[in-house]
């Protein structure tokens, strides 16, 4: 396992071709979960996270919960555009900026990981964009 991982991040590092290509898998894990999250589905969304997510929340109403409470603009965006992605070591960060319904923009981090052969939310990190939206 680890020798797949530390294979297909030193190929994303020889050819940054190779992470625009993840680029797609990674897009399609983070807007299927922002997808269960407009339709209250807490069960479906938690699987996209990883296990440190996993692990931290334990269930997926927790998850819900914090995700309702402190991410409001992941929870209920109004608009979703993916940015740039890069390698960081042995995960993959992937921005997107996001509006939330209050007409704000924010741009959301998402630290991915590879498990198997999957792609995971490890983390998301907020950043509002000042002086944009209203």
């Amino acid at each position: 396992m680890r020798i797949l991982k530390s294979l297909l991040f030193a190929i994303a590092l020889a050819f940054p071709g190779a992470v625009l290509a993840q680029g797609a898998d990674i897009q399609r894990v983070i807007n299927g979960q922002i997808q269960s999250f407009l339709k209250d589905d807490f069960a479906t969304a938690f699987t996209f996270a990883a296990p440190n997510i996993r692990g931290m929340f334990r269930t997926p109403e927790n998850f819900g919960r914090m995700v309702t409470r402190g991410y409001p603009m992941v929870y209920r965006p109004s608009e979703v555009e993916f940015q740039d992605i890069e390698p960081r070591g042995a995960e993959i960060l992937q921005r997107v900026r996001l509006r939330d319904t209050k007409g704000q923009y924010f741009m959301a981090e998402y630290t991915m990981v590879l498990i198997g052969t999957e792609w995971k939310i490890a983390g998301v990190s907020i950043l509002r964009e000042p002086g944009v939206g209203v």
